[in-house]
């Protein structure tokens, strides 16, 4: 049983919850957790209760757009069949919505 944590809105959150997930998931809710600018923590509770994610641009999620802009822009030049890869493709498309919010 893990310790007990008094967060910042005073709670206690004494209780640990965990899943396995494919590691394409993995990297999928990373990307979507460093570029929402919380915790994976905080990120998972807001998803799972179906609360707003609202992202404020910074330079930090900046600099993380552009990596990973960069990793997929490496990956289409290593794939000969993009259809395929539909990960790539889903990917490419919450980027391209992030930025097109920001720049809003």
């Amino acid at each position: 049983m893990s310790a007990k944590n008094l967060d910042s809105k005073q709670r206690w959150r004494s209780v640990s919850v965990g899943f396995r997930v494919s590691p394409q998931e993995a990297y999928h809710i990373d990307m979507l957790v460093k570029t929402s600018g919380l915790t994976k923590q905080e990120y998972i509770i807001k998803r799972l209760m179906c609360e707003d994610i609202t992202i404020h641009p910074n330079s930090r999620i900046l600099k993380i757009l552009c990596q990973y802009l960069t990793e997929l822009t490496e990956e289409l030049k290593r794939i000969e069949h993009i259809g395929q890869e539909d990960d790539v493709l889903e990917n490419i498309t919450y980027l391209v919505e992030l930025i097109a919010k920001i720049k809003d």
